[in-house]
């Protein structure tokens, strides 16, 4: 119980952490010009990943778990479009879909991507060829992932020229040097936090018998999954879908990004050759949940279907549900 209790203390913290660093980092994305498109895409993602790099990385190298590193970034990407889908019902009017912008086709096909390049790799496991203790699929992934960035960015900066509008400051009182040294705050309190969660995970997983791809993509990929989560409703309620869902579609593709840098930091060899074959269920469960919500930003529909939820919503909370029962079965 004392393992459980600690693992809730470390999933309130990184709610706390991840909240104010979605504050912070928005106040010095005003502060310095930078639009909140672009925050969602790249600042909030990278900011509220935080917890799967820094649990990727204590996995593979001091609790050596690799199955708990790389169950958290498959089960997160899972977790981040179950968010997306279940933010659907806060606008009552009309599916979240129909009012994401262009941008995110980008961003979903380059998701779509990332999670191929590591789902295949972990199938082929021993096949791929490797230097030294790193796998050919690691250089591939941050190719893939900076030419995401690069390209969306462009195409950004492309749309931001034909449309110029002009925003009121909404933090006037708060000074940027203050604003970097509470995010700097909050990030060292997420990184503390998420540093812990392997030891917990591996110490619950052994007294209660679950296995350890399961307890990482499951139960820790939800808890650090929960900063996306909370940034993401309060950006809906404000009415900023474009920064919501750049956050989670973003998170996606620097989450896959994750495994390459715990792969150089796993020395017992390349990290997709070291682990359970059952994550490349979830990475293809992943690929066909974000081609539902590439579905629903190319068709936009104007209608809910069910309980508020649009029918491209429900398609993917029923692939997110699949994808638990059949890990369950695969890991049992």
């Amino acid at each position: 119980m004392l393992l459980v209790y600690g693992f809730i203390a470390c999933a309130a913290v990184i709610v706390a952490g991840g909240m104010g660093l979605s504050k912070y980092g928005d106040v010095i994305a005003e502060k310095t010009g930078l639009g909140r498109a672009w925050i969602g895409m790249i600042l909030l993602a990278s900011v509220t990943s935080l917890p799967e790099l820094t649990n990727g990385i204590s996995s593979v190298t001091i609790a050596a778990v690799p199955d708990i590193a790389a169950g958290d970034i498959m089960g997160s990407c899972v977790f981040n479009l179950l968010t997306l889908a279940l933010l659907d019902p806060i606008d009552k009017a009309s599916p979240i879909f129909r009012k994401a912008g262009q941008s995110h086709l980008l961003s979903s096909a380059f998701g779509i991507a990332l999670l191929g390049v590591a789902s295949v790799s972990i199938m082929l496991g021993p096949l791929i060829p490797s230097f030294y203790h790193i796998g050919l699929y690691t250089p591939l992934i941050i190719f893939v992932y900076l030419a995401g960035i690069k390209l969306v960015y462009l195409y950004e900066k492309k749309v931001l020229r034909e449309f110029v509008a002009v925003e009121r400051a909404l933090y006037p009182h708060i000074t940027a040097r203050r604003a970097v040294f509470m995010y700097s705050l909050n990030a060292l309190i997420v990184v503390g936090a998420a540093s812990l969660l392997p030891f917990l995970a591996a110490g619950i997983s052994e007294a209660t018998g679950i296995g350890k791809s399961f307890m990482g993509t499951v139960f820790v990929a939800l808890t650090t999954s929960l900063p996306e989560i909370a940034v993401s409703v309060s950006a809906i309620r404000i009415g900023s879908y474009d920064l919501a869902i750049g956050n989670l579609l973003g998170s996606n593709m620097f989450n896959v990004a994750l495994l390459a840098v715990d792969d150089i930091f796993f020395l017992k060899g390349p990290l997709l050759s070291n682990i359970s074959e059952a994550h490349a269920i979830t990475g293809l469960m992943a690929i066909l949940m974000t081609s539902v919500a590439l579905l629903g930003i190319i068709y936009r529909p104007e209608k809910k279907a069910f309980l508020r939820f649009g029918w491209d919503s429900l398609a993917i909370i029923a692939l997110g549900a699949l994808n638990i029962y059949f890990l369950s079965k695969a890991t049992s």
